[in-house]
């Protein structure tokens, strides 16, 4: 964590996959209903959560993103039946491996929004970007390929 006064002009950037079926439909509900967010969160739409590949997570982060994340489905209601569900599974994978690189589990957030929750869509974000503010800017760099770097046996300390 950093001190406050560094953090008081401090504003995290945020990536965001977002389900085109449910969240992006929520994030255009928020939109179209005004409901102001904070401009941190820059969106990739993707046909299913579930299709977040976890390389694509690190890669966020090995690009200087300050947080991930991943908006899903309500569960049950995935077009693709199960891969809310999957996305799930990655994000509890993902926060394994951010752990062992001494990155805040904080920093990766899985939500599930659906196409009528602007409202919520608009919470989350300003949660997230207020509890990034709060963490500071990201410091720790992800290796450019993590599994070559932990194969060569660069294990970053434990936190």
């Amino acid at each position: 964590m950093s001190d406050d006064s560094s953090n008081a002009l401090f504003e995290p950037k945020i990536i965001g996959f977002l389900c085109i079926w449910c969240a992006y439909a929520g994030a255009d509900k928020a939109g179209s209903s005004q409901e102001p967010y904070p401009p941190n969160l820059q969106i990739i739409r993707v046909t299913c959560s579930g299709r977040v590949d976890p390389q694509f997570v690190l890669s966020c982060f090995q690009n200087g993103a300050d947080g991930v994340m991943i908006m899903a489905c309500h569960p049950g209601d995935c077009h693709y039946k199960e891969g809310n569900c999957r996305a799930l599974q990655r994000q509890r994978m993902l926060l394994r491996i951010l752990r062992q690189f001494g990155i805040e589990e904080q920093r990766c957030r899985l939500e599930y929004i659906s196409a009528n929750e602007g409202g919520k869509f608009r919470e989350v974000v300003t949660d997230t970007v207020e509890n990034l503010k709060k963490l500071g800017k990201l410091r720790h760099a992800l290796p450019l390929d993590p599994v070559l770097s932990a194969a060569a046996g660069n294990h970053p300390a434990s936190p």
